[in-house]
């Protein structure tokens, strides 16, 4: 179960990286994704 959730978030993303190089907004995908890293790795150190 885990292996196909796992594949599943995967492909998603994948999706997700083609429609933003379709539309021109790569950058912004990627600002935001390291944006998110960033605040999921403090909240983690936060409730530890």
């Amino acid at each position: 179960m885990n292996a196909l959730r796992s594949f599943l978030y995967m492909f998603a993303r994948l999706l997700g990286d083609a429609n933003a190089v379709k539309r021109g907004r790569v950058g912004r995908r990627i600002g935001r994704r390291v944006a998110g890293k960033a605040t999921g790795r403090g909240l983690g150190r936060l409730f530890r």
